[in-house]
């Protein structure tokens, strides 16, 4: 089943009756709604004048619904998930936490292989050349101790732009579409989190990423394959807007939103992202696990 994915941009009361969401708003001539709880994958909330009760939150986080607050900027900046999201969870956590640097090395390797592969897809979509970067695919080794990812992301992004938005570079912080990016990277980095605390996992514990000061290591590993899919997203609005995205409009953000629904390809069939992270993420256990020795990551059509 797609969950629904809602954005708060404006001032609402939120609360719940009878499993159901409910949104007040100030304006009198405003009509109340509702919502089922069940339906609901991703609630967005940007606007400070928000006011949520903690029964709805209790409610959405049992629905293991993820919560996304934002910044002054509009940009994502926190993430409310469940204590406890499977049933086997210490037994899960106890498998993660004892897996051995070969294994992690090699599920590395998988994880950069699958995303330079995307990549390269996504020029091919875009008629660019994509030989360098399948050679970057090819020259990976276990642990990718070479660093083949940054010097293929470096140069994937030196070219994808390079038309609509020549001088561009990805930064954080750079000019646009780097806010789209940096907004459409957040939302998957939460479609990530939740699919890895549905599975059991913790997503503060990586396989690559160590940072201490990242609470979303394991996220940032498997959502590296699906980046190049936010990117196409991005390409697009970049080409519909003739390259005016400088601002962060409410329909700019409403394209970005839907990319927990957009459809990808998984062990040849189509499936809506959000549910392919979730056979990601329950794949990745199976290889802490013992049971498999392959991440199931989907591929760039």
């Amino acid at each position: 089943m797609i969950k629904r994915t809602l954005f708060f941009g404006n001032p609402a009361y939120l609360s719940t009756r009878n499993e159901q969401l409910v949104v007040n708003f100030p304006e009198e001539d405003k009509e109340e709604k509702t919502i089922a709880i069940e339906d609901l994958g991703y609630v967005v909330l940007e606007d400070p004048q928000i006011t949520i009760t903690n029964g709805l939150l209790m409610k959405l986080v049992q629905n293991k619904t993820a919560v996304i607050t934002c910044d002054r900027q509009h940009l994502p900046n926190g993430l409310l998930q469940p204590l406890v999201g499977h049933s086997e969870q210490s037994e899960r956590i106890r498998y993660q936490l004892n897996a051995s640097v070969p294994l992690k090395k090699q599920l590395w390797q998988q994880t950069v292989i699958a995303k330079i592969d995307n990549q390269a897809a996504h020029f091919l979509q875009r008629g660019k050349n994509a030989l360098r970067l399948k050679r970057y695919a090819r020259d990976i080794k276990s642990g990718d101790f070479n660093n083949e990812e940054a010097l293929a992301a470096a140069y994937y992004f030196q070219h994808l732009f390079e038309k609509q938005v020549p001088e561009f570079s990805r930064n954080q912080k750079g000019m646009p579409p780097n806010n789209l990016l940096n907004y459409g990277y957040a939302i998957l980095r939460a479609i990530a989190a939740r699919a890895l605390v549905s599975s059991g996992l913790l997503p503060s514990v990586g396989i690559f990423h160590h940072n201490k000061y990242n609470a979303f290591c394991l996220a940032d590993d498997v959502m590296e394959p699906y980046r190049p899919f936010v990117d196409a997203v991005v390409y697009d609005m970049v080409e519909d807007n003739m390259g005016a995205v400088e601002e962060m409009t409410t329909n700019l953000k409403s394209v970005l939103l839907t990319i927990p629904a957009m459809d990808v390809v998984l062990d040849g069939k189509l499936s809506p992202l959000m549910n392919a992270m979730s056979r990601t993420t329950a794949s990745l256990y199976d290889c802490f696990e013992g049971s498999k020795r392959k991440i199931l990551y989907p591929i760039f059509p």
